[in-house]
């Protein structure tokens, strides 16, 4: 009934550039705090960048000067830019949103990332 949608996945070569987009509904958007979690073949799904309700970000060490992670409330949208990308970003790229008492997922886009 509630969930995310992501979009934007994709194959690029190394060094390039990617924008992954969510959407959800607009009740999760106005207080929720946003992430973006990624997993890798055979690895545990990891945090890539979190933004709270008030626009509060962090980031993975991975990933710091390589990605933005931002909100537009009112379009009820989070984005992921991903630039200078390498092998190593390869991975389902999943949004998530945390309440205090639920917390919601969208399915995933894939991203690979091959010369």
């Amino acid at each position: 009934q509630v969930q995310l949608e992501e979009s934007g996945g994709g194959s690029v070569q190394p060094g390039g550039s990617l924008r992954l987009s969510c959407v959800g509904p607009p009740g999760i958007f106005r207080t929720y705090e946003m992430h973006w979690y990624r997993q890798a073949p055979g690895k545990q799904r990891e945090l890539v960048a979190g933004i709270t309700s008030g626009g509060v970000t962090n980031y993975a060490d991975s990933v710091k000067g390589r990605f933005t992670i931002e909100r537009d409330n009112p379009k009820t949208m989070m984005t992921l830019q991903m630039n200078d990308l390498a092998s190593s970003d390869t991975a389902v790229y999943y949004c998530h949103a945390a309440g205090d008492i639920d917390e919601y997922w969208g399915q995933g886009t894939q991203v690979t990332v091959s010369s």
